[in-house]
């Protein structure tokens, strides 16, 4: 019985670092198409435009952020899932 409980719990890890995965690179299409030209291709931030970086930033931040912020008017119809999307792609660069 113990080994299959780790053999579950093991299992439901590996679908969460799956799901996650796909989250981040729905974000990653939402990024490249709502954000990169403010705040550059790699989210390294474009100063010029006073655009910070936002890599590497905690995904509750980013979420705060976007739907907080008179700024960015480009993704407020964004819905829920995908400002989380957008949030778990960014904090996955470093």
């Amino acid at each position: 019985m113990k080994k299959s409980g780790l053999a579950l719990l093991a299992s439901l890890c590996l679908f969460g670092s799956v799901v996650r995965a796909q989250d981040a690179a729905a974000g990653e299409k939402t990024y490249k198409s709502k954000c990169a030209s403010c705040h550059g291709q790699n989210a390294e931030g474009k100063p010029a435009m006073k655009a910070p970086a936002v890599k590497g930033k905690a995904a509750d931040d980013i979420q705060k952020q976007i739907t907080t912020s008179p700024k960015h008017s480009a993704v407020k119809n964004l819905t829920p899932a995908e400002v989380k999307d957008l949030a778990a792609y960014l904090a996955t660069l470093k």
